[in-house]
């Protein structure tokens, strides 16, 4: 069987808005059967697994240290780095195609990979920029304000990947 691997990145710190956004989106992917990746540590990625979890799917975090107790509580698997930021490529690697839950610089890396990559991103509240010299090249897919409109704008995307 082929499994889909859907990347949620975001940041490790977040207000209750966008961390409701994420358990949403957790769930919808559990409930779609993808299994999650993501860096495994706080806020949107914390919010994400719960949601995961919860809904009884498969939550695998990319940690950048090396103790697995780092990881949030919810996740089903971890696998230890011991790279840092530059584990955001694996998480990126790991995916079929990503949403982009808000988000810092740590974000912004991982939807560059992405889009370096040809990896669909989807923007949930996520960055808003234009390339330098307004060239267009846009950094998602889509972009939603919704976690359920997260979900249709996967599954629209994983017919094309």
């Amino acid at each position: 069987m082929n499994r889909v691997y859907i990347g949620v990145i975001g940041a490790s710190e977040c207000g209750r808005e966008l961390a409701a956004e994420a358990y949403t989106l957790g769930v919808g992917i559990a409930e779609s059967g993808w299994v999650l990746v993501c860096g495994g540590m706080g806020g949107v990625m914390e919010a994400v697994s719960r949601g995961v979890s919860l809904a009884g799917g498969t939550a695998l975090g990319i940690l950048p240290g090396r103790d697995r107790a780092e990881g949030n509580k919810y996740l089903t698997y971890s696998i230890v780095t011991g790279l840092g930021h530059a584990r955001n490529l694996m998480v990126v690697e790991s995916s079929t195609a990503l949403v982009a839950v808000g988000g810092s610089y740590g974000t912004l890396s991982e939807i560059s990979f992405a889009n370096i990559l040809g990896k669909p991103v989807i923007g949930l509240k996520s960055w808003r920029c234009v390339a330098p010299g307004g060239s267009g090249l846009p950094l998602f897919r889509e972009q939603v304000e919704t976690a359920g409109a997260a979900v249709l704008a996967l599954k629209r995307c994983l017919k094309t990947v």
